[in-house]
């Protein structure tokens, strides 16, 4: 077994973009929207302020309460997104439930050019078209691990677990891009191990802890875990470690896998946008 050690591609990434804000003297700042409280959420923001402070780039965390209207957090995020010294803003979701019919519109609001997540429509249209000079985090970590790994996708079959729009949807996308054959299933999937069997590599993003096990997959096959949810205090991945440890050939551990290269990507993204 081998683990795709995400943080030691992303230290390295990090490394390479401070000295490109150093050498082009960039002055930028990354905003992060938190609406109502989510501990996930705020340990993911807590990785991208460290990420920022590590690169040179100022941050700033601008919470709203769950209580606020619908059209008074539009007008603040209208409000956050003129405001020129900031260079990316970022919503942070999932957003409380309330929004979740309105969430794209609240995305949309960000401009092309600060949005560095790749949700707004403008954004999402250009990377489907392969028109876009960014990927989504997600996307580019998984290719940087697929690069650094010698992961082909050459016919192979790759199942996608979970069909979200920071995950699976794009994910998905991309590969299609690249020519692969894939499948995707998602929360209403009968007989999920008769996919995950027959999968070459597998990438989860459900966060559903200890979803995959060892009985569910073949030899040899290559698992992507981008799910995160916690126990007693930790955090662990949507793959059942123990039981698949001895039948996978490349796995991503939790933590260290694929979050700490999404965030790198989501600060190079940011210096990428910004270039004059």
């Amino acid at each position: 077994m081998i683990l795709l050690e995400g943080k030691k591609i992303a230290d390295k990434i990090l490394e390479n973009l401070k000295k490109e804000v150093r050498k082009n003297n960039l002055s930028l700042k990354l905003v992060a929207i938190l609406v109502g409280k989510n501990s996930a959420s705020e340990i993911f923001i807590r990785q991208k302020e460290k990420a920022c402070q590590k690169v040179g780039i100022n941050f700033e965390l601008i919470k709203f309460s769950e209580n606020i209207s619908f059209n008074k957090l539009k007008n603040e995020i209208e409000k956050i997104c003129k405001n020129n010294l900031n260079s990316g803003i970022i919503i942070q979701l999932p957003l409380p439930k309330k929004f979740k019919d309105k969430e794209q519109e609240l995305l949309n609001i960000i401009p092309p050019l600060k949005d560095v997540d790749v949700l707004s429509e403008t954004n999402l249209g250009k990377f489907y078209t392969g028109s876009l000079k960014i990927l989504p985090p997600t996307v580019n970590a998984v290719f940087y691990l697929f690069k650094k790994y010698k992961i082909t996708l050459k016919g192979k079959k790759i199942l996608i677990i979970g069909s979200g729009k920071l995950v699976g949807f794009p994910l998905s996308i991309w590969l299609l891009q690249k020519k692969a054959t894939i499948s995707v299933i998602n929360e209403f999937t009968k007989s999920i191990s008769y996919f995950t069997k027959n999968a070459d590599i597998i990438i989860s993003g459900v966060g559903k802890a200890a979803l995959i096990k060892g009985y569910m997959i073949k030899n040899e096959v290559t698992i992507i875990d981008i799910g995160t949810s916690f126990k007693n205090k930790k955090i662990i991945g949507d793959a059942d470690i123990k039981s698949v440890s001895k039948k996978v050939k490349f796995i991503t551990p939790t933590p260290h896998g694929v979050g700490p290269l999404t965030v790198a990507c989501l600060i190079e993204n940011l210096i990428e946008l910004n270039k004059k």
